[in-house]
């Protein structure tokens, strides 16, 4: 879909921050995408602002950036809604935009984003109608990882801004070094972006005590505090611990843009949530995802799913082994020499995956052509 076909179209995306950035973040892609590639005027209406300016400094005393308008559900109240409304994970607009959606003639569309999943059942209830009392027409729509869902989110260009930063050792080298990071040259460079896991600390270990050197980048966040128990002293951004084979150095909280090229900076990634989550496939790098703990362990049947789909080859068996083990927090350094030994044949793999998910589309570009004949 071209900007041309779009860019009359406005658009209400509302965000609730459950906890964490991810819910934020996913939002903010999709606003500016919207905005940037598709013409469309995009107001983003986040109930949690400061969350959003965490990762997006220039919207720190600012309503606009990159094309989207940002405020607060209160500034939401008395507007008038968008052709397009959009809920991000169910988050039930205010009430009292609901009642002017009713009311509004032409009537709005009115979109449920739903997490991301690679269960099977996603793709029977995409598009899925959800019916209204008040008669506004709603559409559950979700992402996914295969033709019959809504895709995940990927820019334009994206793929062109990662091969001419993995192609160039100097960008690398100035990336790390504004990041007062400095990896050794022949280190395996890990990102360790994760939860709480009670398996930290043995993982640092069985890095320290190998016979290959490692290069550890931790950015603030929530695992920061059992690496500073590890490490046996307060971290903080600039820090370095150098203990065997581990070089571990704490990086400053990172913009979007320069998480996205930490990722492409390094041999392998911990992610955790949904965002850092599809970012580290965009990277086409090995990674290990720290999925979201749900109460009576709900969470394992959307890591088994994606594993069913993603894990594949001789690799397969390390790659679940070292995911599984990280999950239940218990002997991540126990699966770890059979994971190191088999990040080649992930590398392939994490290529050609992103190569099919991509050839699918994207989110941004599936979500309208669902929605414009609809709004015609």
């Amino acid at each position: 879909m071209t900007p041309s076909s779009t860019a009359s179209l406005t658009i209400d995306l509302f965000c609730a921050v459950i906890d964490n950035f991810g819910d934020a973040g996913v939002c903010w892609r999709l606003a500016r995408q919207l905005a940037r590639e598709h013409g469309c005027a995009v107001r983003l209406w986040v109930d949690r602002c400061e969350v959003l300016e965490a990762i997006v400094p220039a919207l720190v005393g600012a309503t606009h950036c990159d094309g989207v308008k940002v405020g607060s559900w209160e500034d939401a109240e008395p507007a008038k809604p968008a052709r397009l409304v959009i809920e991000a994970f169910a988050c039930n607009p205010p009430a009292s935009f609901v009642q002017r959606m009713a009311a509004a003639r032409p009537s709005p569309l009115w979109i449920n984003l739903e997490y991301l999943s690679a269960e099977d059942w996603v793709e029977g209830c995409h598009a899925l109608p959800s019916p209204q009392a008040n008669g506004l027409r709603k559409f559950f729509f979700f992402p996914g990882f295969t033709p019959a869902t809504g895709g995940v989110i990927k820019e334009n260009g994206l793929d062109a801004a990662r091969r001419a930063f993995q192609a160039s050792p100097a960008a690398q080298a100035a990336f790390w070094q504004g990041l007062g990071a400095a990896p050794q040259p022949d280190a395996l460079r890990i990102s360790l972006f994760a939860y709480e896991n009670a398996a930290v600390a043995g993982l640092l270990d069985a890095w320290a005590g190998g016979d290959a050197p490692v290069f550890c980048a931790v950015p603030v966040g929530r695992v920061l505090p059992q690496v500073e128990r590890w490490a046996g002293l307060p971290l903080a951004p600039g820090s370095v611990v150098a203990r065997g084979a581990l070089q571990l150095t704490v990086l400053p909280w990172l913009t979007q843009d320069d998480y996205d090229r930490l990722l492409w900076a390094c041999d392998l990634n911990f992610v955790r949530g949904e965002d850092s989550f599809v970012r580290a496939q965009w990277a086409q790098r090995p990674f290990v995802w720290h999925i979201y703990q749900q109460d009576e362990d709900a969470h394992r049947i959307k890591l088994a799913a994606f594993l069913d789909r993603y894990a594949g080859g001789a690799s397969a068996g390390p790659l679940r082994d070292f995911w599984q083990a990280w999950d239940v927090q218990q002997n991540a350094a126990g699966a770890w020499p059979a994971l190191r030994q088999a990040l080649p044949e992930l590398k392939e793999r994490a290529e050609t995956w992103a190569e099919r998910v991509a050839s699918h589309g994207d989110l941004a570009s599936k979500l309208l052509i669902f929605s414009k004949p609809l709004l015609e």
